[in-house]
């Protein structure tokens, strides 16, 4: 049942709530989840001057939303440069990702929590002329108090989790203003958009994913090359992306692959590189040799597992295995973005659960580009088929490659979408050149030796 007064409730319950918000973030920064240096940021405070002239805010909650919206930012500062871009996110995995992604006419911010005054703080001193968030996150508070300033507010790539949605049907007072709110809701795929019509969002609608038209990721030149020297040509996978549970299934993959492919080193990129010590030491529990990447250890002949706990470094990874296991998808953290090995000629596997990239794996399944594992063994059998077959590797990773490129429109079918409320804030500049953009000094997708 709904009730207009709900988003009142939930103001006055948070503005109460404001000190143990301030507690949490405190505990968050001694286990290093906060940036202590920026945590004013989290209150709405800064040191940042705003820009002048028009400033569009996106949001995007962490790591995976914000790769997902870079190629959207490139194209509206390369033709609207009139337009200054603030870019918020909730994690400090994503800020450092940011140091060097974000193009010039973009800054980054920690969005404030979502309580009154932090939320007052941070509008007051942006005054943004147009917000754009991405995917998941809504908070209400912050979509509430821009609204009233008649801030418009556009959503991108929506996407809800089956639990998210039951967890929201269960306050349809407050999700039904904050999804009315927005002008305009963009879905991930259709099933995302009957979601979010189910909720409120009576004019939800999808052009297609906008993981579909990130640029591919980047990689120094120089890095790449000296790490090809380092690893040399013994065979090797990458397990990218990966969260808690899935190392174990990896480790055990390892060993059963290391008895069919001498030399064999597998690569892991945990999705949060913190957690590497303590991956390294359980894989050193099972007997496996460990180098850190981000302890800057070396690989070595004897190297098993390559370690990459830093951040930003998938596409040399990518670039370098040839083939990817997209991780999340076997512990029920609905999978990372595929597109991003099949761009840097990776054959892809994948675990069942590709919840929040569904569309995007469902066209490279149909086209057999991708191959579903379910546990250790049939990890083992895939990865071992493609190092036993590198001509059938190559065919693969061309198809996925194909079905990667065939969803580039996704990118302009948004930026049409978004036109009216772009053009308010500048007109297109037809001969604009386009903003200087650090990660396109990497090479490109098809630089893999």
């Amino acid at each position: 049942m709904t009730h207009p007064a709900w988003p009142f409730f939930y103001r006055i319950a948070t503005a109460a709530l404001a000190p143990l918000v301030a507690q949490y973030l405190n505990a968050r920064c001694r286990r290093g989840k906060e940036d202590r240096e920026r945590l004013g940021e989290r209150f709405g405070i800064t040191d940042t001057r705003r820009p002048d002239g028009p400033l569009l805010w996106i949001h995007a909650a962490s790591v995976g939303e914000a790769n997902s919206v870079l190629a959207l930012l490139d194209r509206v500062l390369a033709e609207r440069p009139r337009i200054a871009v603030l870019m918020t996110t909730g994690t400090v995995a994503a800020a450092r990702l940011l140091q060097s992604r974000l193009p010039a006419g973009a800054r980054h911010q920690y969005v404030p929590v979502d309580t009154p005054r932090s939320v007052d703080r941070f509008l007051s001193h942006w005054h943004p002329d147009l917000a754009i968030w991405v995917e998941s996150e809504l908070w209400p508070n912050l979509v509430l108090a821009s609204h009233r300033r008649g801030i418009p507010l556009l959503l991108a790539n929506a996407r809800l989790s089956a639990r998210s949605l039951a967890r929201w049907r269960a306050v349809p007072g407050l999700v039904q203003p904050v999804l009315q709110a927005f002008a305009l809701c963009l879905a991930q795929d259709e099933a995302q958009a009957e979601r979010f019509r189910l909720l409120g969002a009576t004019g939800a609608t999808s052009v297609g994913d906008l993981k579909a038209a990130a640029s591919p990721l980047a990689a120094d030149p120089l890095v790449l090359s000296a790490l090809q020297r380092e690893i040399g040509q013994r065979p090797l996978w990458l397990a990218a992306s990966t969260h808690a549970g899935e190392e174990e299934i990896i480790a055990d993959a390892h060993a059963c692959l290391a008895a069919q492919h001498p030399g064999l080193m597998t690569i892991i990129a945990p999705r949060h590189p913190v957690r590497g010590p303590a991956l390294a030491e359980m894989l050193s529990q099972r007997r496996l040799r460990v180098a850190r990447r981000g302890a800057a250890e070396p690989v070595t002949a004897e190297t098993d597992i390559y370690l990459v706990d830093t951040l930003g470094e998938l596409g040399l990874f990518f670039r370098i295995a040839g083939i990817g296991f997209i991780g999340g998808s076997l512990v029920r953290k609905g999978g990372h973005n595929p597109f991003e090995a099949a761009r840097l000629d990776c054959a892809i596997l994948h675990g069942p659960d590709m919840a929040n990239c569904a569309a995007i794996t469902e066209a490279l399944d149909s086209a057999n580009a991708a191959m579903t594992v379910h546990d250790a063994d049939t990890l083992a059998t895939a990865v071992s088929r493609l190092l036993t077959d590198p001509d059938g590797r190559r065919r693969q990773a061309e198809i996925a490659a194909r079905v990667a490129a065939a969803s580039s429109g996704t990118l302009d079918a948004v930026l049409d979408r978004f036109a009216p409320w772009l053009d308010a804030l500048a007109p297109i500049v037809r001969d604009a050149s386009p903003a200087p953009i650090l990660r396109h000094r990497a090479v490109g997708a098809d630089a893999r030796p």
